[in-house]
């Protein structure tokens, strides 16, 4: 009988049809925080990037050095630059107003940028370090009104540079050989005033002179008596640019006034009173508006350790007096105000715990009031900036983008919070991947039924069973979502905010992290990196970063402790990131680098000293493994604890120093977890070269600036032996050299020379390399090497004679170009070690994260020639010199990681893939599969379709049985 063929059209019809790879599928697995840093109050604003166009974009330059323009409708950068390294070093940030420009300055370097696009307009570098930058409205005899004033400190001494706004080239430039410590530049409608520090540090005067605008010469030059009230630059509180009535402000020691100076008027200094509250002034801060139209008006801000209140001042232009206009009374908190002009219009945004206000500079009425309506925990907000648009005669509308204590930038609309910004996130010094704790209460109940006898622990099971009866109904709510989830081909249940829970794919994980501020954060790997804490742990004063020698996580008991350079340490729970223990900074000695050790009591972190001694230990606590550490005379040291007592001292084993001139940069070991599928390599032929795993050996790299050269050593960590040694010449060690250790491969980077010798396809010549290493046994197939036959081996006495030499490994190694540098690099980790590594390299000047197959960089690919057909069988081809760094192997895709210091691999349950976690200035985090997912479907597999499928075939079934049997039984009757 045939089949209907309308069941045939219906189970073709089932069948998925072929779909092509979309864009969005690469970013579904990955997640990155597009971060700025914090934000800074003085280059922090509102502009217009495009002249006829009302829409302004925030700006803003942050303690990081990465300047950016972020959409305030939506709280996504427009666009950013890297302007230093990563380092906390101050910048400068000033719009143009009325242009689309921004211009910047950071260490020695002033860069014009188009506003809405971050292009580069022009660019220029002097001698020096920028001190200040303005950009000049007004010049007296000039038409152009976008000319950039830059203060520089070149050799000691003062210099100041008027750059031409259209292409940076110097107008004209002034140079002060007093020697006086330059601090700001300011400038109205007639001068430029230049202020420095005269004096001794410690007891300064300010000297201010006025220097012409369109020529530079000097008109002329005062010194403000000062001595007793400034001791440093931190204590000028502003000096005002761009302004009617540009003012210099100070307080005196006690806090308990303020004095001003407008600029131009020598020997004019007048004292206003800060009115205290609620104990003493612990901090004051100025706003001034900086637009020429402006009226000259500025705010006094007073902080008390309880409260906050505010007075605002107006300058009279023709008598030079400074009268108060209004205060604003005292609120609890600390709260924030900020600034911001329009026209001649001056106003005033006061942030309060509960409301948010508007005042202008004339008069002490309030144009606008909303309650602050934030959602989380933000801390209290400390300062910002603000625009303020006048929709009617009576009618206004604010925006104001806030730093809190929390780190956190926050938009409020209104009084309406409109996005968060985690900034406090950016420049992570540490990470480390933590495992999701398991029931605490199950593994409690599964301990007593094991420790109970049979009939108990059954009667205990189904005591447990009734009680878990309790959650049956929200199990079967959630039943059809889950049932749907399973056969839909894209998620229809959405990530649920709270603690994650362990997933049977081992996605779920926490990675925890600390920031050069002193904060840590717990993030969640398995829902787009999502924050799940946050807390302080060592808050850094102005200018100071945290130095985080270490982080362990304790998965067992679920905490995580992390050591700090100056001796502190802190003990935090691993998924709350509440506080457990915590020993402030001088506590323990300084700590150059830190060790997770195993003793007798368990697994721990072991800090070392600055010269390599860790010091002596409990002797329940001692290291049962040697250990290698740097030494204070840049050698390398083998440490080996001996009980001695109730405690035990670290003994030196071996020392290893490098030949004279060469300096230790780096000393890497295999991974903590690193395990080996294979002992060996299978060839074409059947035969095999059997890897060098030995779990003790170290990399260690040594430079020679004078002789621009770079040696490896790989050495044992038992005996100190050196395994193996190379040298390279020719090379650039202000470069980036970055290694990786692993299995019974090794590889670093560096920019060189290339030997002709080392390959018979390269030509002398200089670039960036990868150097790729296999270690074997022995060079025979077949062979075990010297220690082939033995049962057990040491590393102390590597054969029975007497004195030999130890055994090493027989190394391959082949060289690759790059065409770019190689900052970092690491290896994936899986959990059996049977997938192909990956060696991840970060690429700073593409800010991206490469993945280069192992096959690529295979040492024992053919050079000159094409492979042999066994060749073949191995997976081997042809040798090229040049590694492309193809867009499939771009981890980060189209997205801009910047800054990144390091990046760490995690295993997953599935052996096909592992967690990859990037972290610096950004975070990144994604699964990558180098062997491909062999065991998991893919998010384009069609569960629907094939339940569908199933169902059809088995309607068919259920159709034609019946039909197949009467065939059968009639076939019978015909053959009888």
């Amino acid at each position: 009988m045939r089949l209907p063929i309308n069941l045939l059209c219906l189970a073709l019809s089932i069948l998925p049809s072929a779909r092509s790879v979309l864009l969005d599928e690469a970013y579904s697995v990955d997640y990155h925080h597009e971060l700025l840093g914090i934000p800074q109050l003085q280059t922090t604003f509102f502009h217009q990037p495009r002249k006829h166009d009302k829409a302004t974009l925030l700006y803003t330059l942050s303690d990081l050095g990465v300047l950016g323009a972020v959409n305030p409708a939506t709280g996504k950068v427009v666009w950013r630059q890297l302007l230093g390294d990563g380092s906390s070093e101050a910048g400068h940030l000033r719009p143009v107003e009325g242009e689309d420009a921004v211009v910047s300055a950071l260490g020695n370097r002033i860069v014009a940028w188009d506003a809405m696009s971050g292009r580069e307009l022009w660019g220029t570098v002097f001698g020096g370090t920028v001190r200040d930058l303005e950009v000049m409205e007004t010049v007296a005899g000039s038409k152009d009104s976008t000319d950039t004033l830059a203060l520089f400190q070149e050799d000691g001494k003062a210099v100041v540079r008027r750059l031409a706004g259209a292409n940076g080239d110097v107008v004209w430039e002034h140079k002060d050989a007093s020697g006086d410590a330059p601090l700001q530049v300011s400038t109205n409608a007639m001068h430029v005033f230049v202020v420095a520090l005269h004096g001794s540090a410690g007891s300064y005067n300010l000297k201010v002179t006025v220097l012409d605008p369109a020529t530079g010469k000097r008109t002329n030059e005062y010194t403000l008596v000062t001595k007793a009230d400034i001791h440093a630059p931190e204590d000028v509180l502003l000096v005002g640019a761009n302004s009617a009535a540009p003012i210099i402000a100070w307080t005196d020691r006690a806090l308990k006034t303020l004095k001003v100076n407008i600029l131009g008027k020598s020997g004019d200094i007048q004292s206003l009173p800060l009115k205290e509250s609620d104990g003493s002034i612990v901090k004051v801060t100025l706003l001034a508006p900086n637009l020429v139209q402006s009226k000259s008006d500025f705010l006094v801000h007073s902080h008390s350790a309880k409260s906050n209140r505010a007075d605002v001042y107006h300058i009279d232009l023709a008598s030079g007096s400074i009268k108060k206009t209004y205060e604003l009374p005292k609120l609890a908190g600390q709260g924030a105000i900020s600034l911001s002009s329009r026209d001649a219009n001056v106003y005033f945004t006061r942030i309060t715990e509960d409301e948010v206000l508007i005042f202008s500079s004339s008069s002490h009425g309030i144009l606008g009031r909303w309650p602050l309506k934030v959602e989380g925990s933000h801390g209290s907000f400390l300062y910002g900036a603000s625009e303020v648009v006048q929709k009617s005669s009576d009618t206004y509308a604010v925006r104001s983008a806030l730093v809190s204590t929390e780190q956190n930038w926050v938009l409020v609309r209104n009084g309406a919070e409109g996005w968060v910004r985690p900034e406090g996130l950016s420049g992570a010094v540490a990470a480390e991947w933590a495992e999701l704790p398991e029931s605490e209460s199950l593994a409690k109940n599964l301990e007593v039924e094991a420790e109970s006898n049979p009939v108990s622990a059954y009667i205990h099971r189904v005591n447990r069973h009734i009680n878990d009866l309790q959650y049956l109904p929200e199990y079967l709510q959630n039943l059809p979502m889950r049932f749907l989830s399973s056969i839909l081909p894209v998620d229809a249940v959405a990530p649920k905010v709270g603690i994650p829970v362990r997933d049977s794919f081992g996605f779920n994980k926490i990675v925890v992290v600390a920031t050069q501020r002193g904060r840590v954060y717990g993030l969640d790997a398995g829902n787009q990196g999502r924050i799940i804490w946050s807390a302080t742990a060592f808050p850094q004063a102005g200018g100071k970063t945290w130095d985080v020698k270490g982080i362990w996580v304790d998965n067992g008991k679920g905490h995580t402790t992390i050591r700090g350079a100056e001796g502190e340490y802190t003990l935090v729970n691993t998924t709350s990131g509440k506080k457990i223990e915590s020993m402030p900074a001088g506590s323990w000695p300084t700590v150059r680098n830190t060790a997770v050790v195993n003793s007798p009591s368990g697994q721990w972190v072991l800090p070392i000293g600055v010269d390599g001694n860790p010091g002596e230990v409990p002797l329940e606590w001692a290291p049962n493994d040697s250990l290698v550490v740097l030494g204070d005379n840049g050698d390398v040291k083998g440490l080996k604890f001996e009980g001695q007592g109730v405690n035990a001292q670290p003994e030196v084993t071996w020392t290893f120093t490098p030949p004279a001139g060469l300096r230790i940069t780096n000393v890497i070991h295999r991974p903590i977890h690193d395990p080996v599928a294979s002992i060996g390599r299978v060839l074409g032929d059947r035969t095999v070269l059997y890897k060098y795993l030995n779990p003790n050996i170290v990399l260690v790299t040594a430079v020679s600036d004078e002789a621009s050269a770079a040696s490896f050593y790989l050495l044992d960590t038992i005996s100190g032996d050196i395994l193996y040694s190379t040298t390279h010449e020719g090379v650039d060690t202000k470069q980036p050299i970055a290694s990786a250790l692993t299995e019974n491969w090794f590889a670093y980077s560096l920019w060189g020379d290339i030997s002709p010798t080392t390959t018979d396809s390269l030509p002398s010549s200089k670039g960036y390399q990868i150097v790729i290493s296999e270690m074997y046994e022995s060079d025979i197939p077949n062979d075990r090497g010297p220690q082939g036959a033995a049962v057990n081996s040491s590393s102390l006495e590597p054969s029975e004679v007497p004195n030999a030499e130890p055994a090493v490994p027989h190394v391959i190694t082949q060289t690759y170009l790059t065409p770019e540098a190689i900052s970092h690099m690491s290896v994936t980790s899986t959990r059996q070690g049977i997938t192909t590594r990956q060696l991840l390299c970060t690429i700073a000047s593409n800010n991206a994260i490469v993945g280069i197959p192992r096959t690529i960089l295979d040492p024992r690919r053919p050079v000159g020639r094409d492979p042999t057909a066994l060749e073949q069988e191995e997976g081997i081809f042809r040798y090229h010199p040049m590694i492309e760094f193809d867009p499939k192997l771009v981890l980060t895709h189209q997205r801009e990681v910047i800054g990144v210091k390091d990046v760490i691999a995690s295993p997953a349950v599935l052996e096909s893939t592992s967690l990859l976690f990037a972290y610096g200035i950004d975070i990144f985090g994604t699964r990558v599969a180098p062997s491909a997912a062999f065991d998991i479907l893919g998010k384009g597999f069609n569960k629907l379709s094939l339940v569908a499928t199933v169902l059809a075939l088995w309607v068919g079934v259920v159709v034609l049985a019946p039909m197949v049997r009467r065939k059968q039984i009639n076939g019978r009757w015909i053959t009888s």
